[in-house]
């Protein structure tokens, strides 16, 4: 399911920390300290931008979250999806360049932190800006999701004053802000419609992209992705699975479904329902749950391990 972007007005009394905040201080052991106010915009330096939470830091963490937002992956070692989110956020705070500093809590060695996040399921993805928490999303999301979710995090930030940055300990300034290669134009125009729901130019944004470049991978991905969310936007959990459960034999119902699966981390299950799907279809049918399923392995990447299987079990059924 598309992930609620956080607003000035779900930003307190999401989660109970108190116990955490209140807690006597730790000693240091590597997660990051700073002054109990911070000047808008300062720089704060921290031993990584990747972190590991823990029930004995996390007050050090609440505090660095006055300077910079603090971004809280709840995970376990056993998680498969988590085990596909976390590189994608790791990839991410480094790209940010200290916008954002990544705190890992595993939730089976920190159950206080777990308990106070409300960790129902993982992974979760939460925040803390200002020493206040926000709930952002769970399950593994499609990049571009996250990428909307983490823009909107910075905005709202932003509002509240945590405007400042974290640099990795005795690391040059230049390093800390990499000069990154501009997106090309078509990809812009795309990636600002997405930011404000517009999914439908970001789709004619990524087409036209591929018009003048055929073997434009990033448009390929970019357009499956939008043309995603797009099919899930103004659309309910509720709505998706009941339209489903009432009707079996609806294949775009079912289609939905397994959007909103591969949406919400549940990779598999979602190309599991659509290959089961598969031998009753008439040769129509059938051709659309292939091309739907060509179009998600571009939302997860080409690269994940479940892609390999999924396009072999598509084989056999094909042929």
């Amino acid at each position: 399911m598309t992930p609620m972007p956080p607003s000035g007005s779900n930003l307190r009394g999401a989660v109970d920390l108190s116990s955490l905040v209140n807690r006597p201080a730790a000693p240091t052991s590597g997660a990051a300290g700073t002054g109990s106010s911070a000047t808008p915009g300062a720089t704060v330096p921290v031993p990584a931008l990747v972190l590991d939470g823990t029930d004995a830091n996390f007050g050090e963490l609440l505090e660095l979250s006055n300077t910079v937002p603090v971004l809280v992956d709840l995970w376990a070692e056993w998680c498969e999806p988590c085990k596909q989110l976390t590189p994608v956020l790791e990839r991410l705070v480094t790209e940010y360049a200290g916008k954002f500093v990544l705190a890992k809590v595993d939730v089976d060695s920190n159950p206080q932190l777990s308990q106070a996040f409300q960790a129902q399921s993982i992974p979760t993805v939460a925040a803390v800006i200002g020493g206040q928490p926000v709930q952002l999303f769970n399950g593994a999301l499609p990049e571009a999701q996250i990428r909307e979710v983490l823009a909107r995090l910075l905005e709202v930030a932003a509002e509240q004053g945590v405007t400042g940055s974290a640099q990795v300990a005795d690391s040059p300034a230049a390093e800390a802000e990499p000069v990154e290669e501009p997106l090309p134009p078509h990809h812009v125009e795309a990636y600002e419609a997405i930011e404000r729901g517009d999914y439908e130019t970001a789709r004619a944004e990524y087409r036209t992209a591929l018009a003048q470049n055929p073997n434009d991978t990033m448009a390929v991905a970019g357009l499956a992705q939008a043309s995603l969310l797009g099919r899930l936007q103004g659309k309910t959990l509720d709505d998706i699975r009941g339209g489903a459960a009432s009707a079996p034999q609806d294949l775009d119902a079912q289609l939905l479904v397994a959007d909103l699966d591969l949406s919400g981390g549940h990779v598999e299950d979602a190309f599991d329902r659509l290959l089961t799907l598969f031998p009753a279809q008439d040769p129509a049918g059938r051709n659309t749950i292939r091309e739907r399923i060509l179009e998600l392995f571009e939302v997860v990447g080409l690269e994940d391990p479940r892609v390999a299987p999924t396009r072999k079990r598509l084989t056999a059924l094909l042929y």
